[in-house]
Parts: structure tokens; C-alpha cells; sequence
């Protein structure tokens, strides 16, 4: 297993539509074994396969260690319900942040790295970070979805501890 390098914002690759994956086998396997050590390495919650360069419809998520890694290939989204807007960033856009709106719950159905289908569903963070990853497999990035971006010296203040945004930021179950 190896760490790969985050692509970010700029490169042309993370404006492209990913390929399905049809191959299930030891190439698919590393892949996502690297992106796994590689999202733990960056200390973010999802990776998508292009943020590493590679036009494949592969996510891995983590966003409670005690649950560890999700992996999903060729997932979609089935199910959504609620609404949450709040803060998001992105291992390609590094230090920008900004405030987006998404589904409160989302239900994702995937293959699994040996081509078997299952559905996970998650709210609030978990819904959010499938939502942002599988924006990323359609080459879309989340600073074209935020209500709005975050000011840099709003980000110093939020680092802080003195910015409140609890006005902007809220959930509607």
C-alpha cells in the first residue's frame, strides 16, 4: 500500500465524469487500499478516486474510526431526506472552506471491492460525505455548491474558536 497524491482544484481531471468499474480484481484492490491510507494520511473524511488521479467510480469514507472505512464502488445515491446546511471543505481545495446545503439522510446503493451490491445509509456527516464524494466521481466540486465561501480571515477566526456561525448553520430533520 503506498500514499498517492491529492489532485487539487485546477487539475483537469477532477472536472471529468468517472467510468464505471467492471473489473473487480487486485488493481481495484489497491487502488483503494492506497486511497484508504491516503485519506488517513490527510486526516480527511472521503476520498474520491479522482482526487487521486484515477477516472474511476471509487469512494472510500471514514467518519467514526470505530466504524472504519466505507468502501464504495460505482455508488449511487437512492434515497435522500432532510436537509442540513453547514461548513465544508475538500482535500483538493486545501484551507477553503465554505457553507453548503445537503440531505440530512442519504441511502447509498454500491458494490463492494469484490463486485457485491449492498445500500448503507447515514445522517449528518456520513450523508454529507457521500453526497460531496459522489459529486466528485461527476466531476463536480463542492465550491460550486456552497451558499457561500468562507473569507480567510473568517477561517483564522473559525480555527480560533471566535466565529460563530450558528445563524448559517443548522439542520432540518
Amino acid at each position: 500500500m503506498a500514499l498517492r497524491e491529492i489532485v487539487e482544484k485546477g487539475d483537469d481531471v477532477l472536472n471529468k465524469k468517472c467510468r464505471e468499474v467492471v473489473k473487480f480484481d487486485d488493481r481495484l484492490a489497491m487502488l483503494i487500499d492506497d486511497m484508504t491510507d491516503t485519506l488517513h494520511d490527510s486526516g480527511g473524511v472521503g476520498l474520491a478516486a479522482p482526487q487521486v488521479g484515477m477516472l474511476r467510480r471509487v469512494v472510500v469514507i471514514e467518519v467514526d474510526p470505530e466504524q472504519g472505512v466505507i468502501e464504495l464502488v460505482n455508488p449511487e445515491i437512492i434515497e435522500t431526506s432532510g436537509r442540513q446546511v453547514g461548513l465544508e471543505g475538500c482535500l483538493s481545495l486545501p484551507g477553503k472552506w465554505g457553507i453548503a446545503s445537503r440531505p440530512y439522510r442519504v441511502t447509498v446503493k454500491a458494490q463492494n471491492r469484490n463486485g457485491e451490491e449492498f445500500t448503507v445509509s447515514g445522517e449528518g456527516l456520513l450523508a454529507r460525505a457521500f453526497c460531496h464524494e459522489l459529486d466528485h466521481l461527476d466531476g463536480i466540486l463542492y465550491d460550486t455548491k456552497v451558499e457561500r465561501m468562507l473569507f480567510p480571515e473568517e477561517i483564522e477566526k473559525l480555527n480560533a474558536g471566535e466565529l460563530d456561525l450558528s445563524d448559517e448553520i443548522y439542520t432540518e430533520e
